[in-house]
């Protein structure tokens, strides 16, 4: 599942749209973002090949298994770390960026370290 910080970010907004409109279309992801329709569906097509998602012919996408798979784990470790960083004291915007970049480089092992040491879960206290 090897993807890059720019692919992650794609299939994490793809998720989010979603969730929050009946259908997702390159312009709803081109607006969230703020980058050019023609990015966007150079993007789509790189993520199509790699079959993170499907495009039917009215231009709606659809994460596959795989595409949704890597997008809940980056939402995952986004609302994770910065809700962990604001809780921390840090102010919501420097959290918000700081998660945007940590969750790309944490390693699985990791993230999942902190979990469970914040979750209190961790056997060594």
């Amino acid at each position: 599942m090897n993807v890059n910080e720019s692919a992650e970010n794609y299939l994490e907004t793809i998720l989010i749209l979603s969730r929050q409109l009946p259908v997702v279309r390159s312009v709803d992801i081109a607006n969230e973002l703020g980058f050019k329709k023609s990015s966007v569906s150079v993007a789509m097509k790189n993520l199509r090949e790699k079959e993170h998602i499907v495009v039917d012919k009215s231009g709606f996408i659809t994460l596959t298994p795989s595409g949704r798979e890597i997008a809940e784990m980056i939402y995952e470790r986004h609302e994770f770390l910065s809700g962990w960083l604001m809780k921390l004291g840090v102010d919501k915007h420097t959290a918000l960026e700081d998660a945007c970049k940590m969750e790309h480089v944490i390693s699985r092992e990791s993230f999942d370290a902190i979990k469970k040491y914040v979750n209190g879960t961790n056997a060594q206290k």
